[in-house]
């Protein structure tokens, strides 16, 4: 007898169960800290220099340099220094440059608490400038086991060189990560890979996304 149908799709096409989770992945910037250009961009105003946002500026001073480590952090002070028509001392750009930051304690609570039952690990696009002050004020480089800051890798997000040396470091299974991140393409870029993708908007979405994927937040 011919089985039914829906019997030979059944069978045909198993449902694959979902990789447990095992490490959770967490961006820095608009996911454990919030980023205020505000003292930056005043400092920058007070020089005569026009720039009215953080995009604009970042545009200009070649950031991307910076946090792949082709540019010293005393480097990139030096071009912001010199973006006003009045003369800005270096340590002013470097003062303004570190106070922006605005630290997101029910994330960093969360990454701390899923760092009891799953491998955390932090990857962000970030400047030796930055990342030290980080660590200094806010001791991020104290979440969960392990950080690989861009700058150190040579390659930026959403570049593939940067998760394979997540992969690589952190010893990952992309069938067993997750991601969160705040930027779209670099989720799309870490789910080329097998990894899953959290677009993080805000604390209760992304703990909802988590319970979906059964990690318990």
């Amino acid at each position: 007898m011919r089985p039914h149908r829906h019997f030979r799709r059944f069978f045909a096409s198993p449902v694959r169960a979902q990789a447990l989770i095992r490490s959770i992945v967490f961006d820095i910037g608009w996911v454990l800290v919030h980023l205020n250009p505000r003292p930056i961009l005043g400092c920058l105003a007070e020089h005569d220099c026009d720039e009215r946002d953080l995009h604009a500026l970042v545009s200009r001073i070649g950031l991307g340099d910076h946090e792949c480590g082709r540019l010293t952090g005393h480097g990139l002070m030096e071009q912001v220094a010199a973006l006003g028509r009045r003369p800005m001392h270096v340590d002013l750009a470097h003062a303004g440059w570190l106070n922006m930051f605005e630290l997101q304690p029910r994330m960093v609570d969360l990454a701390h608490r899923l760092s009891d039952r799953y491998r955390v690990y932090l990857l962000s696009n970030v400047g030796d400038l930055h990342w030290a002050h980080l660590s200094r004020e806010f001791a991020i480089h104290r979440i969960g086991h392990g950080a690989l800051p861009s700058f150190v890798t040579g390659f930026m997000k959403p570049e593939p060189g940067i998760y394979a040396e997540a992969e690589r470091r952190f010893d990952l299974d992309p069938r067993t990560t997750v991601f969160i991140d705040d930027r779209a393409e670099n989720i799309k870029a870490a789910r080329s890979r097998g990894w899953q993708g959290i677009e993080h908007a805000d604390f209760h979405t992304t703990v909802a996304a988590l319970r979906a994927l059964e990690v318990r937040a």
